[in-house]
């Protein structure tokens, strides 16, 4: 029987499986009671890269998909060059490699019934999946391997994956963001489509202006479907300003908060906050201290050269106070600064609970129902009432009903 080392001990494989590495994380969920409170998670992850032999069968360019089919073998089969394998905490996380021999049942994706096993330890009711691979598509140096990759990833998603979570789990489909006009077709083709609630944009680049005109068209697009938008950052140790970084603690910890705060610096300044009023902009994955530090100073230099900034018509914390924002990775080592970015970012309507699992950072969702300062609405906001509302999901039980409509997020089907 093959065996693994884990902590200085020898297990079987078998040991190890999602529901028993997360029997912690269950004991958690039935001491809080969690099943009264609607839990939603707006950032999980998914490895589609276990899954690329069926996803690339999806693109439709006969050339890209056979460059793509070339490229893939047992050593090299990610989706962007240049991967760099520190996630994985020097093997550390064993969950990691053992994913690969955790047993499943024939018939059904592979990704649903991993997902329902952590979401049902945890205590989550619904997850908002996204890939983990194709976060780094920004990087590809050929744009229209961009657009084929997020075309066949979002058919795959749409087709063979989310029908079979029994809406429990719902995406924001990745857009081919070099290209406005492929980004609008994937609007057009999928935005009406079961369990997509909006698109995602991986910020993972530098060379994309958010605000550029045209961009406009897919932002419309996307409002006018009720539908909304995410940022999603990550790291990029090849970026030349993090060149300088010898440890990627540093690139992780400054790479996440970088590339939102870029992003969402040029969505304020340019007055995407006045043109899109309705469009429900999501920043994830940066954590939560750059959000005060960002708010401070371009409130500062707004009022010393506001003539550069014509369409606003509030200060740019306003207009950041407005959009919404994941918790993880929530940096808690401070309470009292982190209570005044809760206070400074109205965090009870604008924030929203997200673990990342099965990262090696991930947060569980008692990271939120244990902060000391949280009002009860506050807490039943964050960890679940106002993603119901954005999305529309619906509770599970009568009593997440009920706590729904005490705190004015429950929507109808």
């Amino acid at each position: 029987m093959d065996l693994i080392a884990d902590r200085g001990r020898r297990v079987t494989v078998e040991e190890l499986n999602t529901t028993k590495l997360l029997a912690h994380a269950t004991e958690q969920a039935k001491a809080r009671k969690y099943e009264d409170m609607m839990i939603v998670d707006c950032d999980a992850h998914h490895y589609e890269t276990e899954n690329f032999k069926e996803i690339v069968e999806f693109m439709e360019n006969d050339v890209f998909r056979q460059l793509t089919k070339s490229g893939m073998n047992k050593t090299r089969h990610s989706i962007v060059p240049g991967s760099i394998g520190f996630q994985d905490m020097g093997g550390r996380v064993t969950r990691y490699p053992l994913r690969s021999s955790e047993k499943t049942q024939a018939g059904r994706q592979r990704d649903v019934q991993l997902g329902e096993r952590w979401m049902d330890a945890m205590g989550v009711d619904y997850s908002c999946l996204f890939p983990t691979g194709m976060l780094n598509i920004g990087l590809h140096p050929l744009k229209e391997m961009e657009n084929e990759l997020c075309w066949a990833y979002n058919r795959w998603l749409t087709e063979k994956v989310l029908p079979e979570t029994g809406g429990r789990m719902y995406s924001m489909l990745s857009l081919p963001f070099s290209d406005p006009d492929e980004c609008l077709r994937h609007v057009e083709t999928f935005g009406d489509r079961k369990h997509v609630t909006g698109f995602m944009v991986t910020t993972v680049r530098t060379d994309t202006p958010v605000h550029a005109n045209a961009y406009m068209k897919v932002y419309r697009a996307i409002e006018e479907r009720g539908l909304s938008i995410a940022f999603h950052s990550g790291p990029n140790w090849g970026e030349n300003i993090f060149k300088s970084c010898n440890r990627f603690l540093a690139v992780h910890a400054l790479g996440f908060s970088f590339y939102n705060i870029l992003h969402c610096t040029n969505w304020v300044i340019n007055g995407l906050g006045e043109r899109f009023p309705k469009l429900p902009v999501m920043w994830v994955e940066a954590g939560l201290s750059w959000i005060p530090f960002l708010m401070q100073k371009l409130d500062h230099e707004y009022m010393l050269r506001p003539s550069e900034c014509p369409l606003l018509k509030k200060k740019p914390s306003d207009y950041m106070r407005d959009m919404y924002y994941s918790t993880q990775p929530m940096e808690i080592q401070d309470m009292g600064a982190l209570e005044c970015t809760f206070r400074m970012m109205n965090a009870e309507t604008q924030l929203l609970y997200a673990s990342d699992y099965p990262h090696w950072d991930f947060d569980l969702p008692s990271t939120i129902y244990d902060l000391p300062f949280l009002t009860d609405k506050a807490r039943h906001n964050i960890l679940g009432g106002t993603a119901a509302r954005l999305f529309g999901l619906q509770p599970r039980n009568e009593a997440q009903k009920q706590n729904l409509i005490k705190y004015g997020n429950y929507r109808p089907a």
